[in-house]
């Protein structure tokens, strides 16, 4: 839908590394081509405000007569009259702001506090998610308590706020695990004897404490779809676990699900034709575990699938590399370096081609495979004589080997410690 409409999407980002919030410097931006974008949203808009204008007339007669100023049709800011955007309604600027990236949102908001509480709110997010309408950002960390953004739709970067120290190292230091869920990025780690939550929202640009699961977990396998998320297995202090739990991120809730058939540790998660999986992972004698299991949402039950994953990973490597893209399985083979694409109707793995030449990693650790959008992004790096280098790598599955696209680099930390893709 945004490639549709390509001259309503403004450049307004101009450097290759801001922050995302910063709209007291993106008012600027904003403003020198707030002229021309209102021309446009006016063209946008010009049917409908032919149909509305008896109707808003009728209104203004009403409103002089009555105190009553509820609902969702009336006029958002009669402050000063001085904005014309100020005329539109709260459902007319909603579709507004439907056709912008959300690259745009930090800019748009500096207009007014209308702007600022429509977006904050969330409610822009649930409309696009309505519609289907969906940017997938990349966030990574190459270092501790740092993470970074990429746009690959507007090839920017975006800095993140880095997250609020501990009073102890041990959250630093810990085993941490990502998630992105609806407009949030979750970590979660570990601080002396207890489990912790670091929770980043788009529509604040801020860390907060996020809550903490029922059974608190790291090492677990996890996936996100539609505002809801899936965690499974995972350990706590020794114990190796088989329990799950259902994340809601507009309630912020967490909700206790079927055991799955086997406990496992360092597992993958993925949702694939509406199903959750978990491939891969160790069982409580150490051993690598080659099945996977499909959890129904509907019917609320667990299918064992043997064999699902063999030779996706080792008991001293990474977790299994896996990304969903369409609803079709991939897996990066960190040993060979090559990437294999699953077969349903059969249960095996084909190879399909390598692995683009600098996914340097150690056992599969540092090196993130994820499914942005359609396209499959490889993020890793080497460490040379001028420091490490982080590059991205795209492919978009068509059937054929991978033809590896460099889409972006930067000057960073070769070692990806943490991986999330955010699409609302």
């Amino acid at each position: 839908m945004l490639e549709d409409r390509p001259y309503l999407i403004s450049r307004v980002f101009e450097s290759t590394s801001e922050q995302e919030s910063n709209w007291r410097f993106l008012a600027c931006h904003f403003h020198e081509s707030l002229d021309s974008k209102k021309r446009l949203l006016h063209e946008e808009l010009e049917e409908k405000e032919l149909e509305n204008r008896s109707k808003r007339k009728k209104k203004s007669l009403q409103q002089s007569n009555t105190s009553d100023t509820q609902g969702t049709k009336r006029p958002l800011d009669d402050s000063n009259g001085y904005n014309n955007f100020n005329r539109l309604t709260r459902d007319i600027i909603i579709s507004c702001l439907l056709h912008l990236s959300r690259s745009n949102y930090g800019a748009v908001a500096s207009v007014n506090h209308v702007f600022r509480s429509l977006i904050r709110s969330g409610e822009v997010y649930q409309a696009r998610r309505q519609l289907g309408v969906t940017e997938h950002w990349v966030y990574f960390s190459c270092s501790a308590l740092e993470w970074e953004a990429y746009d690959p739709y507007r090839g920017h970067w975006i800095r993140v706020p880095k997250m609020p120290g501990s009073p102890t190292e041990n959250f630093m230091l810990s085993d941490k695990e990502s998630l992105a869920v609806g407009t949030e990025l979750l970590v979660f780690g570990q601080e002396l004897n207890s489990y912790i939550v670091q929770r980043y929202s788009i529509l604040t640009n801020s860390w907060s404490p996020g809550v903490v699961m029922n059974s608190p977990r790291c090492l677990f396998g996890s996936a996100s779809l539609d505002g809801k998320a899936i965690v499974a297995g995972g350990t706590h202090g020794r114990t190796i676990l088989s329990t799950a739990e259902l994340y809601h991120s507009e309630t912020q809730t967490w909700e206790t699900l079927p055991n799955m058939s086997r406990a496992r540790k360092m597992c993958s998660g993925v949702f694939m034709d509406g199903k959750f999986y978990v491939i891969g992972g160790i069982d409580r004698d150490n051993n690598v575990l080659t099945c996977g299991e499909e959890y129904d949402l509907k019917r609320c039950s667990w299918r064992l699938i043997p064999n699902m994953s063999a030779g996706l990973n080792g008991a001293s490597g990474a977790p299994p590399l896996v990304a969903v893209v369409n609803n079709e399985l991939y897996a990066a083979h960190y040993a060979n370096k090559v990437v294999l694409k699953y077969n349903k109707e059969n249960n095996t793995w084909v190879t399909l081609g390598k692995l683009p030449e600098r996914s340097v990693s150690m056992n599969g650790w540092g090196l993130a495979f994820r499914a942005c959008g359609e396209q499959l992004i490889v993020i890793g790096g080497q460490r040379g004589c001028h420091g490490g280098m982080i590059e991205l790598n795209s492919w978009v599955p068509n059937g054929g080997p991978p033809e590896w696209d460099i889409i972006d680099s930067k000057h960073s930390g070769s070692f990806v410690y943490n991986c999330a893709v955010m699409g609302c």
